[in-house]
């Protein structure tokens, strides 16, 4: 496979050129861009190219007409050699200083800290312990398995005494007039009478 059938990708971006071609749109503005677009350490001026979105170095940013040094769209050595038209030696307005610019950074990054989302943890609710006379209703009030109709426990209690209590009353008497001694459980009813028993004749 010969060299010239190679594919052409993007050439490394040097951070100064000797083009000395500007470009005719008006100068881009640093104050126009945010803080984390662009970067003002002499080491490494940069910008993101609001054309193809790619970190640009600018190139005399010391002299009075910085400018961004031809570029191509993709990554320097990995995408296809697509140079940027508009982008390319087109002049830049440093109208910010380093100091602020490091100011806005730090500042975007506190808001930025801020505004991420923490974890909610949910408190258990917790019943409300009921008042004394919430309790005393609740002791006086019928269960499931004593219908009141709405009636207080007292009353149904003391109906409920009423209509056994000549019954209990009669068994009382009874028990009184059992014989002395032990009774097996169980047995038929002691009798209250003295039995004769009478001899059948044949």
């Amino acid at each position: 496979m010969s060299a010239s059938t190679l594919e052409r990708t993007a050439r490394p971006r040097r951070s100064r050129t000797r083009s000395r071609t500007v470009n005719a749109r008006p100068a881009l503005v640093l104050s126009t861009l945010r803080p984390h677009q662009y970067d003002l350490r002499p080491a490494c001026a940069s910008l993101v190219c609001p054309d193809c979105e790619t970190w640009v170095p600018i190139t005399g940013l010391q002299t009075k007409r910085p400018k961004v040094v031809p570029h191509d769209t993709g990554r320097a050595g990995k995408d296809g050699a697509v140079r940027c038209r508009l982008g390319s030696n087109r002049l830049v307005t440093v109208d910010v200083t380093v100091r602020k610019w490091e100011e806005r950074l730090t500042d975007g990054n506190s808001e930025t800290v801020h505004r991420r989302r923490t974890t909610v943890r949910r408190r258990p609710k917790v019943a409300v312990a009921p008042a004394v006379s919430q309790i005393a209703a609740q002791k006086q009030t019928p269960t499931a398995d004593e219908p009141g109709d709405g009636r207080p426990l007292w009353r149904l209690r003391t109906e409920q005494w009423a209509a056994t209590a000549s019954t209990v009353r009669d068994t009382d008497i009874r028990r009184a007039q059992l014989p002395a001694g032990a009774v097996p459980l169980g047995a038929p009813p002691v009798p209250l009478k003295t039995l004769h028993p009478v001899r059948r004749t044949s």
